[in-house]
């Protein structure tokens, strides 16, 4: 769970706090952010005593505390090696039959770092701002890094929050609840110029007083596709506030309470009270993370991205030891990476 995930980041930042080579914070500011997660600091100190930092990763779950050889069907053990970057490596020292077994293993092997030549540092730094939606430009410039390591690793990033939001959705609303809806289209062509921008439509709904959420792309916004979404993510009963586009005309026979407000004319309905800003203020904030120039099919990755921090937030975790949650339970058998022959520039 997160939770433990907390507790050992707060242990370890105690201890790092205690060590004499990191500099003491003014007014005994902590390396934990407000959310509980870590921050730069916690990430780059934490390197600076390798046998700390695996320790911490295999504390978190990232690397395999673990590691059966192949040869003779044994646990094997750490051992030393300061000649590579990692500083230890998977070895069998035992006798079989006589003859010592000489197997050696990284300790990538099996982890989220298997098929990378970066540094556990990089890594976590790199996974660190893309899930902050820090810019490609950005990472790519302050690492030194090729364009495809750092578009690999968003991909990579996005793709396991991606994951996530389809194993955890769930419809919203229900009795007594009302949903905004509304859909909006992203992506247009920079000053009308370069490779043709489809658009892309997105459907969205906001409950009120929770403030749970569903975003999902739909081909177009014709009744059958919006009453079908609207099946799918809102629970019958909700009170369902929209504007007055003809579509969501029939919505009041479907087992909910429809209301709306033409926002042609006015922001709220006069009569009902009825209004869609809420949601059209998430819509402007989705297309702020996505931007206006992004290629139709990344879409469904950046929304995941923006559905994965708003799922976050309203949880109050901290969105970077979610990430890292899910990582340590992914199976890296079954799994594509970054390949390993990314480098930097």
């Amino acid at each position: 769970m997160v939770e433990k995930l907390c507790e050992v980041v707060s242990e370890y930042e105690k201890r790092l706090q205690a060590m004499p080579f990191v500099p003491r914070a003014s007014y005994g500011r902590r390396m934990l952010r407000e959310d509980g997660g870590p921050n730069r600091d916690f990430l780059t100190y934490l390197f600076c005593d390798p046998g700390f930092a695996v320790q911490f990763l295999k504390d978190v779950g990232l690397l395999r505390s673990k590691m059966q050889c192949n040869t003779c069907d044994r646990d094997m053990t750490w051992s030393a090696e300061p000649s590579i970057p990692e500083g230890f490596r998977w070895r069998c020292r035992k006798k079989v039959a006589g003859v010592k077994c000489s197997e050696s293993r990284s300790i990538k092997h099996g982890s989220w770092f298997q098929q990378s030549n970066l540094t556990f540092r990089e890594i976590l730094l790199i996974s660190y701002d893309i899930v902050r939606r820090e810019p490609a430009l950005h990472i790519q410039q302050e690492f030194r890094l090729s364009p495809p390591t750092v578009t690999s690793w968003g991909m990579f990033c996005r793709e396991t929050m991606l994951v996530f939001m389809e194993g955890c959705s769930e419809k919203i609303g229900g009795p007594n609840k009302t949903v905004e809806i509304d859909e909006s289209k992203f992506g247009r062509r920079k000053y009308h110029r370069g490779y043709p921008v489809k658009g892309q439509w997105v459907f969205g709904g906001l409950e009120r007083d929770s403030g749970r959420t569903f975003l999902v792309p739909v081909p177009d916004r014709t009744a059958d596709t919006l009453v079908t979404t609207i099946h799918d993510w809102i629970e019958p009963g909700t009170t369902v506030i929209s504007c007055d586009w003809g579509a969501y005309h029939n919505l009041g026979s479907q087992g909910s309470t429809h209301c709306t407000a033409n926002h042609s004319i006015q922001f709220v309905n006069p009569h009902t009270g009825a209004h869609t800003i809420t949601i059209k203020s998430m819509s402007r904030s989705v297309k702020v993370v996505l931007g206006q120039y992004n290629r139709r099919e990344y879409n469904e990755y950046r929304l995941a991205h923006y559905m994965f921090a708003a799922r976050c937030k309203a949880r109050v975790v901290p969105p970077y030891l979610q990430f890292l949650h899910l990582v340590a339970n992914t199976d890296f058998s079954q799994c594509r990476l970054p390949s390993s022959t990314d480098s930097a520039t």
